[in-house]
């Protein structure tokens, strides 16, 4: 990662502005400091992608705030087919002046914007709406983009997709759980159950273990114990080994997966 970043550092300087990728769910934990190094203090576009799978007041919170920091910040849902455009429409108003004054002089003003994010952010997904087809290779999963690729839009915009870069290091706790929720860090790489329990924390903290009560019709409620919620939920799917004992990382998956298609109702782990 560290050398990806170097490369990234290398190509900024061809670079007019960057897009800054961020997952809906959890946009603060997808800020990755490192890129400060990278951008500089050219214009960035920070785009809250899988916006659907969040409540509209979070993500109007969310772009308040970003506008309150003197950047532009705009959301979407990157699987709905044209849904890019609201990118490149943002990048020619931050350059509006720029390509007029251009204009009047019979030259083609190219911006060159470099996309920026985390794994699993939807980069890729967002490259392919961009160009109307799939230019970039994508995966519901962490890692799938692995090296740069320059894609031209139209007269004006030129984007270059990288490869998602982590945190070098997670010093935040709730940051590195957030990103192991919505799966920008490989399931492999970690003891699900660990990460499940994380998730009903947050459930507790934003006061929504309704949703895990409708949802699985399990009875659960502040009091109740986190590890004790999972082996509800386990119990309530069928996960269950041979003895009838529950099995623990089943429950675990069972839960992460349906937080992460939206069955558990739009929510964002976090507050601005």
């Amino acid at each position: 990662m560290n050398k990806t970043l170097k490369q990234m550092q290398a190509d900024s300087k061809i670079c007019d502005c960057f897009i800054y990728i961020l997952d809906a769910r959890c946009p603060m934990s997808c800020i990755n400091p490192e890129f400060v190094k990278v951008i500089g203090n050219k214009p960035i576009i920070f785009v809250l992608n899988k916006s659907d799978l969040v409540e509209k007041t979070a993500i109007d919170k969310f772009k308040q705030y970003f506008a309150s920091l003197g950047h532009v910040c705009i959301s979407l849902n990157a699987t709905i087919s044209g849904s890019g455009k609201i990118i490149i429409n943002t990048i020619k108003s931050v350059f509006k002046d720029r390509i007029e004054k251009n204009r009047e002089r019979n030259v083609n003003f190219i911006i060159r914007a470099m996309i920026l994010g985390i794994p699993n952010s939807g980069k890729s997904t967002i490259v392919n709406n961009l160009c109307g087809k799939a230019r970039a290779i994508t995966g519901n999963k962490a890692g799938v983009t692995r090296s740069k690729q320059w894609v031209k839009l139209d007269n004006f915009i030129e984007i270059m997709d990288t490869p998602g870069v982590l945190l070098p290091n997670f010093e935040n706790e709730e940051f590195a759980y957030n990103l192991a929720i919505v799966g920008s860090v490989k399931d492999e790489v970690l003891y699900l159950p660990d990460v499940a329990i994380s998730l009903i924390k947050r459930f507790k903290k934003l006061n929504i273990l309704s949703n895990l009560n409708t949802k699985y019709g399990v009875n659960c409620d502040e009091s109740t114990q986190e590890i004790e919620i999972l082996k509800q939920i386990g119990k309530k799917r069928g996960c269950l080994v041979k003895g009838g004992e529950i099995d623990i990382e089943r429950s675990a998956k069972v839960l992460i997966t349906d937080f992460r298609s939206g069955k558990l109702g739009k929510i964002c782990l976090e507050s601005i």
